[in-house]
């Protein structure tokens, strides 16, 4: 691989506990024939992948200080999506496995005095599955924390061996209710999730859950608690449960993309009813924040 790859994305510290730039024009080389289609290769391979952009993040995305990458790509049409720039396999920039290991390696120091690590989000992570496969191999054997950001539609792609090079997945449950569940994504099914959970409770995966509390979407009192009953059956595995009040931050990269967004006008959930619904899952044993 040319070495101009090495260039496509910096990352360094800098004052604040947040940082992030987008994967695009950060750098990144012309490259002539050969490089591209050996750079074409190494995609279809899994030796490289869409990378959108990343962020540098202290107890957001798992544990500690973490290096979160969000790769293009997405089955899911989500309603409240705040990056709908990742959905399809449009932007970022490629780059390749030993690039994405050498960032880590660097901050491995920064990893093991917080207790942080290496995030994979999106988009979808397992979207790029043989890419996502390849990192969280690569990191993991280097000793650094890893954790994948998931809704879980796509699960059955990690096959148990990958499982044991992930230490925590943030899994996204985005209804109980099937039907819910489909009009809030795009039409998809909630079965694979539940697929996906049940496997990793059974590998003693450890799971953060993530519910997004939309109103009018996804906050009707027997959903939630077809939620709760869904994420207690993991409760050996479940170490804490996210209730995420839907905002419309996202609304302006929806409309540049020329893209309806169906949740104009919709407010967020008030204080109370997110405390609701967090009550709703400690009712279930769960420690929730």
């Amino acid at each position: 691989m040319a070495d101009g790859l090495n260039a496509a994305v910096t990352i360094a510290p800098q004052q604040g506990p947040r940082q992030r730039g987008s994967a695009q024009g950060l750098g990144m080389p012309e490259f002539d024939i050969a490089e591209r289609t050996e750079l074409l290769e190494a995609r279809r391979t899994g030796n490289a992948g869409l990378v959108h952009s990343w962020e540098l993040v202290t107890a957001v995305d798992g544990p500690g200080t973490r290096m979160t990458m969000f790769l293009s790509g997405c089955p899911l049409r989500c309603v409240y999506c705040h990056n709908p720039d990742t959905m399809g396999m449009k932007e970022g920039t490629m780059q390749t496995v030993e690039q994405i290991v050498a960032k880590a390696r660097r901050y491995k120091a920064v990893f093991r005095a917080s207790g942080g690590g290496l995030t994979i989000s999106g988009g979808e992570p397992l979207f790029q599955i043989e890419f996502t496969r390849k990192v969280l191999r690569a990191v993991h054997a280097l000793g650094i924390h890893t954790a994948i950001d998931t809704s879980g539609y796509l699960g059955a792609r990690l096959s148990d061996e990958d499982l044991e090079n992930i230490d925590l997945v943030l899994l996204d449950v985005k209804s109980g209710d099937p039907e819910t569940y489909r009009a809030v994504t795009g039409g998809r099914e909630l079965q694979p999730t539940i697929d996906f959970g049940d496997r990793l409770s059974a590998h003693g995966v450890a799971i953060w859950v993530r519910f997004v509390l939309v109103p009018g979407w996804s906050d009707d009192p027997a959903n939630v608690e077809k939620v709760a009953d869904i994420v207690a059956r993991w409760s050996d595995s479940v170490e804490r449960v996210e209730v995420l009040p839907f905002h419309n931050m996202g609304q302006d990269k929806w409309e540049k993309l020329g893209l309806p967004y169906e949740l104009s006008g919709v407010k967020p959930p008030s204080a109370e009813s997110v405390e609701d619904v967090r009550e709703v899952f400690r009712s279930r044993g769960l420690t929730v924040y």
